[in-house]
């Protein structure tokens, strides 16, 4: 009969073989290691590594108040209004903003440069009926005519309160 042959194997020690990885590597990844000390010795040149080792540690207070300020009526309202801002802003072309905007410094200077000069009715009706005037003037009733389309349909949406609102 076959007798049994007993095999123990050493205790593997995991420090001596990382020891033994880590007294390879700087031959094997000599550059890399020099970059990281480098890297290393810059973050806390520059008080990052304090930033980041205070952020961590603080981390559990930091989040709870974030969740704590975050979980309000008025945070909950303000995320949703800045989603519905960016479909809207999302639905206009760049150039009609940059239309608008660089109407208002060409409208600031006209006026501040004319602000010596006395208001005349007259003038200002003349310019009032001007083709690019009335074009602006067309704009900004076509945005009221909108809203209040648009507010009548929310109105006719909304619950009615039990006292009328004067």
């Amino acid at each position: 009969m076959a007798r049994q042959i007993l095999f123990h194997p050493p205790p593997a020690d995991a420090r001596q073989a990382l020891r033994a990885k880590l007294d390879h590597a700087p031959e094997q990844h000599a550059q890399a290691i020099l970059a990281v000390y480098e890297l290393i010795q810059v973050l806390h040149d520059r008080g990052i590594l304090d930033t980041a080792t205070s952020a961590l540690k603080a981390s559990d207070e930091m989040l709870a108040k974030v969740v704590d300020s975050a979980n309000t009526p008025a945070a909950t309202r303000a995320l949703r209004n800045l989603l519905f801002w960016q479909k809207i802003l999302g639905n206009i072309e760049p150039q009609w903003f940059q239309g608008l905007f660089r109407a208002i410094p060409d409208a600031l200077a006209t006026a501040t440069a004319e602000r010596d000069k006395p208001v005349r009715l007259w003038r200002l009706l003349r310019r009032a009926l001007g083709r690019d005037s009335l074009r602006g003037l067309a704009a900004g009733i076509d945005l009221l005519e909108s809203f209040g389309r648009h507010l009548q349909a929310l109105e006719s949406r909304a619950p009615r309160s039990a006292a009328p609102r004067s």
